[in-house]
This record gives structure tokens, sequence and C-alpha cells, in this order.
């Protein structure tokens, strides 16, 4: 199996991407509120990757030592992404919901498509 680092550092490298995507989109069409509501959701998304990456090495080390880890983070994640609903319900001339909530999950996206493709390289 790949080391959880190598596979984090390849997941934001695409996330990056994508932002990069919706930065142009953002600049260039006139979609902005669309193009907004997807950076504002991915980057959530990068933060809660962030978070999972952390609590997973920090889970790794806790077995490693025999100890026991209270959580995952799995309420941090969650209220992240109730403060990214709560930003777009208080600008709503400026985010789109439906966009926030797909950048939300860009994150668990990027990772199917990833595993999709390393496993077909194998």
């Amino acid at each position: 199996m790949q080391d959880l680092a190598e596979m984090f550092t390849r997941y934001r490298k695409y996330i990056m991407f994508l932002l990069a995507i919706y930065v142009i989109g953002w600049g260039f069409t006139a979609y902005q509120s669309i193009f907004l509501g997807l950076i504002l959701g991915t980057v959530i998304s990068l933060y809660n990757l962030f978070t999972l990456a952390r609590k997973n090495k920090q889970f790794n080390e806790a077995i490693e030592e025999g100890r026991k880890m209270r959580s995952l983070g799995t309420l941090s994640r969650m209220a992240a992404a109730g403060l990214a609903v709560l930003i777009v319900m208080e600008y709503p001339d400026k985010f789109h919901l439906v966009s926030t909530i797909l950048g939300l999950m860009t994150s668990y996206i990027v990772i199917m498509i990833d595993f999709f493709f390393q496993n077909i390289r194998k």
C-alpha cells in the first residue's frame, strides 16, 4: 500500500489544479457566483483533507505506541462544512449554494478518481 503522505501530496496537487481552474473561471466568465461557490467549497474541502490526513497520522502513531485515539475529527470537519453553508446563506448574491456543496465534495471525488486511475495503472 502506498504511503499516506504520498497520496495526500498527490490529492493536494490535484485540488490546487482544480482551484486554479476555478479562479480562472471566476475571473473570465459570467458565472462568478458559481465559481466562487466552487472555490469556497473546495477550500473547505482541502482544509478537511488536511485535518483528516493529520488525524490519520496521529491515529497511526497512537496505535504504534499502544495508546487510544479519541476521534478522527469528524465533528470539526462537519463544522467546517456548516461554516461554508452559513457563509453562503449570509451572502447568497455572491455564492451559489449547489456549487459550494459540490466544492465540499471535491476531495472525496478526487480520492475516488485517483483510486480508479491507480488501480488501472497496476
